[in-house]
């Protein structure tokens, strides 16, 4: 196939053109300056220069390919709203090229927010209409007419150098010299290697069930406190603990997830796909960590 990558030359999207190319795909990749481009076509990679908010290059991109990755988003959290509303129009482009084919569209959404207190996130779970995050991409995408549309579902994708959202919560402890968890720590966050998370991209382009829900979850859920304490090795930082009236005062923006209990299953995905992870968990990531590159 050929496939177009938005997100291209991302932290998730670099590993994905490089594992459907290995595959024996065709990518045509999204970039917005000279220097994405390059980093494109150094991987064997197909060029389109354009942006998220170019809805002209989209329809462009999806026109010229066989199925679609949407992974770009703009990660600007001091205006999270836009941002939400640029994936919004992007996906709808898309979907507007796309309607009425049998070409697939794979749109990333997220996992927070979407089990109650205690449980574990299933596939088949649908996004309530009381959803407390304004990250729209799942609902978007499910809600296009005659696209053959699916959601992968993300949760902190890590290597030795980025983690997800853990990676801007190290420069929080960092600033306030101390790696906090709330209460007792034990609210878990999902996690999956990086390399895990771009097989299964392919394998859910390749497989392309319309409107399915996949979880990329190798690890259902760790701790937060393990994951304040291996930070805090790696910066010879104390871990502590802090009441939950402190979160917003600690956390920042942050603090929406900091005492969040969102663990996840992948077990629908592993038997849909046929995806093992295999790559390391995301405490063996974080005590390898090269701090000086955050």
């Amino acid at each position: 196939m050929r496939v177009f990558v938005t997100g291209a030359t991302g932290f998730i999207g670099t590993p994905v053109v490089k594992d459907l190319i290995a595959a024996g795909h065709q990518v045509l990749g999204m970039a917005r300056s000279d220097e994405g481009a390059n980093a494109i076509s150094a991987l064997g990679a197909e060029v389109l220069r354009g942006s998220l908010e170019d809805l002209d290059s989209l329809r462009k991109g999806a026109t010229a390919s066989d199925a679609v990755i949407h992974l770009g988003f703009v990660h600007d959290w001091s205006n999270f709203a836009k941002s939400c509303e640029i994936d919004r129009c992007a996906i709808e482009a898309l979907g507007s090229v796309l309607a009425g084919s049998d070409r697939p569209l794979i749109v990333t959404g997220g996992l927070a927010g979407l089990a109650g207190a205690g449980q574990l996130a299933i596939e088949t779970q649908m996004i309530s209409p009381d959803f407390p995050f304004p990250r729209v991409s799942e609902q978007t995408a499910l809600s296009l007419k005659g696209v053959r549309a699916s959601v992968m579902r993300l949760p902190q994708v890590h290597d030795p150098v980025r983690q997800g959202l853990i990676t801007p919560l190290i420069e929080v402890y960092r600033a306030k010299g101390a790696c906090a968890y709330v209460g007792d720590g034990q609210n878990r966050w999902p996690a999956a290697h990086v390399l895990d998370v771009a097989r299964l991209y392919r394998l859910a382009i390749e497989q392309a069930e319309p409107n399915a829900r996949y979880h990329a979850v190798a690890e259902e859920g760790v701790p937060m406190r393990e994951i304040a304490e291996a930070i805090g090795r790696r910066l010879k930082l104390p871990a502590k603990s802090i009441a939950p009236q402190e979160t917003e005062a600690f956390f920042g923006w942050l603090g929406t997830f900091a005492a969040y209990d969102m663990p996840a299953s992948s077990a629908q995905t592993r038997k849909k796909l046929g995806w093992e992870p295999v790559g390391p968990g995301l405490i063996a990531d974080l005590d390898q960590l090269a701090y000086s590159a955050q």
